[in-house]
C-alpha cells in the first residue's frame, strides 16, 4: 500500500456496489455475486458458480473529492491447459461518466482447466492493488468497473478523501440475461462490453446477467430476473443450448413460455425484449454440443467446432436457425396478449456481412471491435423513437 497519502478506508457495502444482486462475506472481505444466495442453492454446475461470480457489470460507484483511489483485491483467474495465459482482467476507471483510465493487478488465485479431461485445480494466490491516481480535483462521481473475467473479492477501499454513495440520477434500470457474448467474452475492458457500451449509449443503469455457458433457460435465474427491480429487460436466447445440446425442440418452445411467464410474474408491463442468436456459422445449421478444438489447442490456439451432424435437426435437435423461427414464432403468439414483448433478431446485431469482414476468432466469440459494434446497434435499435425501450414518458 501507499504511503503518500493520508488514507481514507471505506467499508465496502451494497450502497456503493451497482449490478450485483447480492455480496457474499469472505475471509478476504466480500464477493460480489450476480445470482442471489437462492439461484446459488438450486444449481451445483461449477461453470455456473464460476461465471455469475465474475462480476461482469459490476462496477464500485461512489462520489468523492478524492484525487487517489486505491482498490485490494484477491482474483481469481482462469488458465486452460495447452493456450497461453490472458492477460490479467481490466479496471476501468469513470469519472463523471467518462473514460479515465484502466489499470490490471497481477497474482490472485489460479483455477487451471484441462479441456481434454475436465480436471480443474485450484492454487491461491496473493491479493494485489488497484491504483488511480492524478483525478481531479473537485466533487466528482468515480465509477470503477470491475473485471468480467476474473471472480473478484473486494478486500479494501482507500482514497485521500471521504467517500459517499453515488447519487440516484433517476436512470432506468435495464436488466439483461444472456451468453458469454453478453457476459462480455474477449472484450477489450469491462466498461466495453457489448451491454454495457449499449447501456452508456441509452443512458441507463445496467445489470447484467450475461453468464457465460449458462443462457439455458434455467427457472432459479427466471425467479432472479423477477425479483429483481428493473425499467426495462432483454433476454438473448439460443447459443448456450446449442453448445450444450441440452434440449430438444419439443423441450424448448415450452421452456421459453415458462421463463417469460417468471419475468412477467415480477414485471407484468415492463418492456421485456427477446433477442435471437447473432450470427454464428459453427452452429447455424450444425445442432451441438460444442466441443474445442483439440488441435488447434495443441498449437496453442483456443477454437471451438460442433460436434452434431446437421441433419439430426430434422429429429428435434437445435440449431441457431430452429431456435430464431421458434422465438420468432413465440413471440408473434404471445405478444397479442402482451403488447410490452418485442423480438430482436440477432443477426441484425450481427450477420453475414459482420462475420466476413470481423470473423469470431474462436469460432463463437466475437472480438472487442465486434463487442462495440453489437452494443451500438444494439442501443441504436432498442433506445431509438420507436424502439422496444424508447423513453415514451411512462
Amino acid at each position: 500500500m501507499s504511503t503518500e497519502h493520508d488514507w481514507i478506508s471505506t467499508p465496502i457495502t451494497a450502497e456503493i456496489l451497482r449490478g450485483a444482486l447480492d455480496l457474499e462475506l469472505t475471509e478476504h472481505g466480500v464477493l460480489p455475486h450476480r445470482l442471489p444466495a437462492r439461484a446459488r442453492a438450486q444449481c451445483a454446475d461449477g461453470q455456473l458458480a464460476m461465471m455469475e461470480s465474475q462480476p461482469s457489470g459490476v462496477r464500485l460507484a461512489f462520489r468523492t473529492g478524492a484525487t487517489a483511489v486505491e482498490l485490494d483485491v484477491l482474483a481469481t483467474k482462469r488458465v486452460i491447459v495447452g493456450v497461453p495465459p490472458r492477460p490479467d482482467g481490466v479496471y476501468d476507471l469513470l469519472v463523471d461518466g467518462r473514460p479515465a483510465g484502466s489499470a490490471s493487478v497481477a497474482g490472485g488465485n489460479t483455477l487451471t482447466v484441462d479441456f481434454a479431461t475436465g480436471a480443474a485445480e485450484l492454487r491461491p494466490g496473493p491479493s494485489g492493488t488497484v491504483r488511480f491516481a492524478g483525478l481531479s480535483e473537485g466533487v466528482k462521481d468515480v465509477e470503477i468497473w470491475l473485471p468480467y473475467n476474473e471472480i473478484t473479492e473486494l478486500v479494501a477501499l482507500r482514497t485521500d478523501a471521504p467517500v459517499e454513495p453515488a447519487p440516484d440520477r433517476g436512470r432506468k434500470v435495464w436488466l439483461h440475461h444472456g451468453s458469454s457474448i453478453s457476459h462480455g467474452t474477449d472484450a477489450a475492458s469491462p466498461s466495453t462490453i457489448w451491454p454495457a457500451r449499449a447501456a452508456s449509449l441509452g443512458g441507463v443503469e445496467l445489470v447484467n446477467l450475461g453468464l457465460g455457458g449458462n443462457a439455458l433457460l434455467d427457472p432459479f435465474t427466471a425467479r432472479a430476473m423477477r425479483d429483481t427491480p428493473a425499467d426495462l429487460i432483454s433476454v438473448k436466447i439460443g447459443i448456450n443450448l446449442v453448445n450444450t445440446d441440452l434440449m430438444r425442440l419439443r423441450a424448448f418452445g415450452p421452456a421459453v413460455h415458462g421463463f417469460l411467464d417468471t419475468v412477467r410474474e415480477g414485471h407484468p408491463t415492463t418492456p421485456l425484449l427477446v433477442v435471437s442468436p447473432i450470427h454464428c456459422p459453427v452452429h447455424e445449421d450444425t445442432p451441438g454440443p460444442t466441443m474445442p478444438d483439440f488441435e488447434a489447442i495443441r498449437n496453442g490456439t483456443l477454437r471451438f467446432v460442433a460436434a452434431g451432424d446437421p441433419a439430426e435437426a430434422a429429429r428435434g435437435k437445435l440449431t441457431l436457425g430452429v431456435i430464431r423461427d421458434e422465438l420468432a414464432r413465440i413471440v408473434r403468439q404471445r405478444a397479442t396478449d402482451d403488447p410490452n414483448l418485442h423480438l430482436l433478431d440477432g443477426r441484425a446485431l450481427y450477420g453475414e456481412a459482420d462475420f466476413a469482414e470481423l470473423p469470431l476468432p474462436d469460432g463463437l466469440h466475437p472480438d472487442a471491435v465486434t463487442h462495440r459494434r453489437i452494443g451500438e446497434r444494439f442501443a441504436g435499435l432498442a433506445f431509438a423513437a420507436d424502439g422496444p425501450f424508447a423513453d415514451r414518458g411512462v
